[in-house]
């Protein structure tokens, strides 16, 4: 059974939103990875995101882009990341989400990456560029395997289709803040809370907010009205930022303060 459908719960029953750091497998390296996982995970991370290193990574901006790039030239493959995977799940509960492109999940093979990703103690994998339409595949493996297929959706996305894509997906639904690609911006669209007002209605999924998050201050807007946070960019920036030894430092400072940003926006528990 994945993890995610009960970390966003205890988070929702106390108050507050889940906090979901984005890191880039392999960038710098694995072993640095592993060490930035813990760092997040101490200061309060509710869950993690792991990105599959692609060489064609079309929803990602700059920093992203840079980080796969990095990942790719140090030897980073979708088994060398289970195996990170694998390392993490002996040391921590929290659940850990793949994040990544269809292409290397379809060359590893669809019920492979369902299986053994489930083996190594992964809790979801989130597919960026996989319509609903041409999901039934993985759809079926990663239902085999108990792995929750989160999907995406726009600040664009129709009523009728947003209704589709809930129907099929499981664990949370990830809202993209902004048109575009992924990387940090100084402001979030003031309509969001109305966007995720909006899919609520129609769904039960818990609603994560991500592309665009960078500063304390977003996320802790955020926390008044969305189930989960979810920090990618910025945190890219950190670790390309100065040395990779200091990377873990850099990041658990601010992780430690998005978690207290959200912290104090927390909300009264209004029930399930």
């Amino acid at each position: 059974m994945s993890r995610i459908g009960p970390a966003f719960a205890a988070a929702r029953a106390a108050g507050e939103a889940a906090l979901v750091p984005y890191f880039t497998a392999g960038d710098p390296d694995l072993a640095t990875t592993r060490e930035l996982v813990r760092a997040a995970v101490a200061e309060g991370a509710h869950a993690i995101e792991l990105g599959i290193p692609f060489s064609d990574p079309m929803a990602d901006g700059p920093v992203l882009q840079r980080a796969a790039a990095r990942a790719l030239a140090g030897g980073t493959s979708l088994p060398r990341v289970l195996e990170l995977v694998a390392e993490l799940r002996q040391e921590m509960r929290e659940p850990i989400v793949l994040f990544g492109y269809y292409n290397p999940f379809f060359r590893y093979g669809v019920e492979r990456i369902a299986t053994d990703a489930a083996a190594a103690g992964a809790d979801g994998l989130l597919c960026v560029d996989l319509p609903p339409e041409e999901a039934a595949d993985l759809r079926a493996a990663t239902g085999t395997t108990g792995l929750d297929l989160i999907a995406l959706l726009a600040p664009t996305t129709p009523l009728a289709r947003l209704r589709t894509i809930a129907r099929t997906a499981s664990g949370f639904l990830y809202f993209v803040s902004v048109l575009g690609t992924t990387g940090a911006r100084a402001a979030l669209p003031d309509d969001l809370p109305e966007l995720i007002a909006r899919v609520r209605r129609v769904t039960p999924l818990p609603v994560g907010v991500g592309f665009g998050v960078s500063t304390p201050e977003q996320a802790g807007w955020l926390a008044g009205f969305a189930d989960a946070v979810i920090v990618g960019s910025a945190i890219g920036r950190l670790v390309e930022e100065g040395d990779r030894r200091g990377a873990p430092g850099r990041v658990a400072t601010f992780v430690a303060s998005l978690h207290a940003a959200m912290h104090a926006a927390a909300r009264p528990c209004v029930g399930s």
